[in-house]
C-alpha cells in the first residue's frame, strides 16, 4: 500500500495523500504496526463531505521521525471490519468516527459512544444513557463516582465493579461537557479567536496546545520559526512541565496524607506558575505563546530571576524528594500499587509517562522533535519499567530536574527577539498539516486541513489523555478501592483534553 511520508509539521497537498479502499486501507495499516512497538497511530480521524467520509490514518515511526498517511472513502451509515479487533490502539478513534459518521464497525469490541459531542450523528443519544457493563451476581456490587466531584476537579463518572474491597474492573464514562473546540475552529476566522479556543483545550497544558497549534499554523502559512519563537515555546514548555509535575506530586502526598509533602510541593509549584506571571501576564501562560509572533520576548533580566528561583526551587525540592522516597509508610501506598505492564501500554497505546512507566519508550522531543527540541541534551528517554504509582512518581522527579538543567542550557544562549510580524494562510491547493508536541502528559497532535482560498475546513485535536484513560482503568485491577485517588492522581489524565 501507498502511503504520503511526511514530518512533524510539514504541510502538503491533500490530492498527494493517497486514497485506497478499506480493505487494502486496513491491512495496509495494521501491517505498519505488526511487531512494530515504535510505531502507533498518532491520529485517525473523518471529514464528512456530503454523504461521503474521507478517513485519514497517520501512522508515526519513532525511529525514523516519519509519518505515513493514507486515507479511504466511506459511504455514511457503512459497515466495515475494525481495527480494533487486531490492535487496541484504534479503539477511541473508531468509537468516534462511528459516533460522529454512524460508521459501523462491525467487530469492533467496544462500540460505545465516545464523547456525546453536539456534532454526533445521532442527536438522541444521551450522556444518561450510556450503557455500562454489567456483571450479574450475588457476590459482587458497584461503587459510582461522579460525575460531580468536590472541589474543582471537571465532570466525569467512574463505575467500579467490586468484590468486596477488591476492584474486579473500572469503566470510565466522560463527555459531560459539549464545548464544541473543533468545530469553533471552522466558526472562527480570526487568528486571535482560535488561538483563544486553544488555549482552552486544556488549562494545565496551555503552553503545549498553544505550542501545536502555533508551530501548525506557521506551516500552513509557509513561515519559518525565528530562534527566538522556538527558544521561547521550548522553555515555556519545559516550564510548564516542570511547575505540573511539582503539582501532581503535592496531589499524589495529599491522597496518602503525607501532608508535610503535600504542603511543600505545593508551596514549590507556585514560584514556577508566577514566573509566567512575570514573563506574560498570566499563571497558566496564556498569552504567552501566538503564531509568527511573541508579545513578552524573554530577556537577560528574566534569565536572571529564573536562575534565581531554580537556585531556591532545587535546595527545597531535593530534601523534600529524599525525604518522600525513604518513608516506608509513603512507599507502602506507592509501591506495586497501580501496576500496568509492558505487554499491556503497548496493546493499550499509551504516551507520555504513562508508556514509559512500564519502558515504552514516547517522547515527541526525541522522536519527531520541533523547536529547539532537536538539539537539546535530551538524548534519551527517562524509563521505569514497573509501571506502578511508584514508576509514575519516580519518573515526575527524574523529568523535573531533567527539565531544569535544559532550562539552564537554553538560558546560556537567549537569541535576539524581533519585532512581531503578521502571517497569512496561503491560498493555492488544499493542504494537509500535522503537529506533534510532547506535552507534560504525553502527545499532543493537531491536525488541519484547508481549502483552496486556505480556509480551515478540518481542525483536529488529540490530547494525550486520549490513549491514556483506559491505562488507568487497567491499573486499578485487583486493588482495593481505597487505592483508586492514589492511582488516579497519578495518571493525571485530562476531562477537558477529552470532552472537545
Amino acid at each position: 500500500m501507498n502511503y504520503l511520508t511526511l514530518y512533524n509539521n510539514q504541510t502538503v497537498s491533500v490530492k498527494d495523500i493517497p486514497e485506497h479502499g478499506y480493505d487494502v486501507f486496513l491491512e495496509g495499516n495494521l501491517q505498519l504496526l505488526k511487531n512494530r512497538p515504535e510505531r502507533h497511530c498518532v491520529n485517525y480521524f473523518g471529514v464528512k463531505n456530503n454523504r461521503e467520509i474521507r478517513i485519514y490514518c497517520c501512522i508515526a515511526d519513532d525511529l525514523t521521525h516519519k509519518i505515513y498517511v493514507s486515507s479511504c472513502v466511506l459511504e455514511e451509515g457503512s459497515s466495515i471490519a475494525s481495527f480494533t479487533v487486531q490492535n487496541h490502539n484504534f479503539e477511541k478513534f473508531e468509537r468516534e468516527i462511528h459516533e460522529n459518521f454512524d460508521i459501523n464497525f462491525t467487530d469492533h469490541p467496544w462500540l460505545k459512544p465516545y464523547r456525546f459531542a453536539n456534532n454526533k450523528y445521532n442527536k438522541d443519544l444521551n450522556v444518561g444513557d450510556y450503557p455500562f457493563y454489567k456483571v450479574e451476581s450475588d457476590e459482587l456490587h458497584e461503587v459510582g463516582v461522579g460525575p460531580i466531584h468536590a472541589g474543582i476537579i471537571e465532570p466525569g463518572h467512574f463505575r467500579f465493579i467490586c468484590n468486596g474491597e477488591q476492584i474486579m474492573h473500572l469503566e470510565i464514562q466522560l463527555g459531560y461537557q459539549h464545548r464544541g473546540i473543533e468545530e469553533l475552529f471552522i466558526q472562527k476566522s480570526k487568528l486571535i479567536e482560535r488561538v483563544t479556543l486553544v488555549e482552552n483545550i486544556a488549562g494545565d497544558t496551555t503552553v503545549g496546545h498553544t505550542t501545536a497549534f502555533s508551530n501548525l499554523y506557521e506551516s500552513l502559512c509557509e513561515t519559518s520559526t525565528s530562534d527566538a519563537l522556538n527558544f521561547s515555546r521550548t522553555l515555556a514548555q519545559e516550564l510548564e512541565r516542570i511547575a505540573i509535575h511539582t503539582g501532581d506530586l503535592a496531589a499524589i502526598c495529599a491522597d496518602i496524607a503525607y501532608q508535610l509533602g503535600n504542603a511543600v510541593f505545593g508551596r514549590l509549584r507556585t514560584p514556577i506558575v508566577n514566573f509566567f506571571q512575570e514573563w506574560g501576564g498570566n499563571r497558566l501562560a496564556k498569552g504567552l505563546i501566538r503564531p509568527g509572533k511573541i508579545n513578552f520576548p524573554f530577556d537577560e533580566a528574566l534569565a536572571k530571576r529564573l536562575l534565581e528561583l531554580f537556585k531556591a526551587y532545587e535546595s527545597d525540592f531535593n530534601e523534600m524528594v529524599e525525604e518522600f522516597f525513604s518513608l516506608p509508610s509513603v512507599l507502602s501506598r506507592i509501591e506495586r500499587t497501580g501496576i500496568v505492564t509492558y505487554d499491556e501500554v503497548l496493546e493499550i497505546g499509551t504516551v507520555g509517562i504513562s508508556a514509559r512507566m512500564s519502558g515504552l519508550s514516547r517522547d515527541i522531543r526525541l522522536s519527531h522533535p520541533c523547536n529547539l527540541y532537536g538539539n537539546t541534551f535530551i538524548h534519551e528517554p527517562l524509563l521505569k519499567h514497573h509501571g506502578d504509582v511508584f514508576s509514575r512518581v519516580q519518573l515526575r522527579r527524574d523529568e523535573i530536574r531533567q527539565s531544569i538543567e535544559y532550562c539552564k542550557k537554553l538560558l546560556e544562549n537567549i537569541p535576539q527577539f524581533h519585532k512581531p510580524e503578521n502571517i497569512l494562510f496561503v491560498p493555492g491547493e488544499e493542504k494537509f498539516t500535522l503537529s506533534l508536541v510532547e506535552g507534560w502528559r504525553g502527545e499532543i497532535c493537531h491536525c488541519a486541513i484547508t481549502d483552496g482560498e486556505g480556509n480551515l475546513k478540518t481542525y483536529k485535536i488529540k490530547d494525550p489523555s486520549h490513549h491514556n484513560w483506559m491505562a488507568l482503568a487497567q491499573s486499578v485491577r485487583n486493588n482495593e478501592i481505597s487505592d483508586f485517588p492514589i492511582c488516579n492522581k497519578s495518571f493525571n489524565l485530562s476531562y477537558c483534553g477529552h470532552d472537545l
